[in-house]
């Protein structure tokens, strides 16, 4: 890992602790994980706010009042919202990414749940991905919660890492290994 990015996940982590441990005390799990769950969209689907966090050109004021807006618009809970603005004043908004990661591994360590990312051919229905986490809850003994991303180029079955696991049940993957298998025999 290069040092940045060290750098980057121990201030992530610090944080994380930080707002964990006091939402967890104020009985605020359940709002912290809205919280994550609201950010994360919100980063994912505006590429200004991940400009915002990020570039250095923002000053301490611009950042901290654009994402009080952002608190403020997507309902986040005030221990969240001034969380946000600490960071902001302290110029340490360009670890959020890190810190959501952190918070949805911690909260779900504290529900005892594990995330399984599924890789499909094609995007699973309600009760295909019921049915797959009811499969892997047997497998490993905890609640597990499917993140579903759809890459085309699998061209049929599933790629599924939980943990330092990972099943891959993919045709394209079957494919390559029937023309390795054909490589050795010719």
């Amino acid at each position: 890992m290069s040092e940045t990015a060290s750098i980057s996940s121990g201030i992530a982590a610090r944080y994380a602790t930080a707002l964990f441990d006091l939402a967890k005390e104020s009985k605020g799990l359940k709002a912290l994980e809205g919280d994550v769950d609201a950010l994360d969209a919100a980063l994912s689907s505006s590429a200004d706010l991940r400009d915002l966090i990020s570039s250095p050109v923002y000053s301490r004021e611009d950042q901290g009042n654009a994402i009080a807006a952002v608190a403020a618009k997507a309902g986040l809970s005030a221990l969240t919202a001034n969380t946000l603005a600490l960071m902001a004043q302290k110029r340490r908004l360009f670890v959020l990414p890190q810190l959501l990661s952190d918070l949805r591994a911690r909260i779900a360590a504290e529900k005892g749940e594990v995330t399984a990312e599924v890789t499909a051919a094609t995007a699973l229905s309600a009760e295909q991905s019921a049915k797959l986490a009811e499969t892997l809850k047997a497998r490993v003994g905890k609640d597990v919660k499917v993140n579903v991303a759809v890459d085309e180029s699998l061209i049929g079955g599933l790629v599924v890492k939980l943990g330092s696991t990972m099943i891959d049940t993919s045709i394209r993957s079957k494919l390559a290994a029937l023309q390795n298998a054909m490589k050795e025999v010719g």
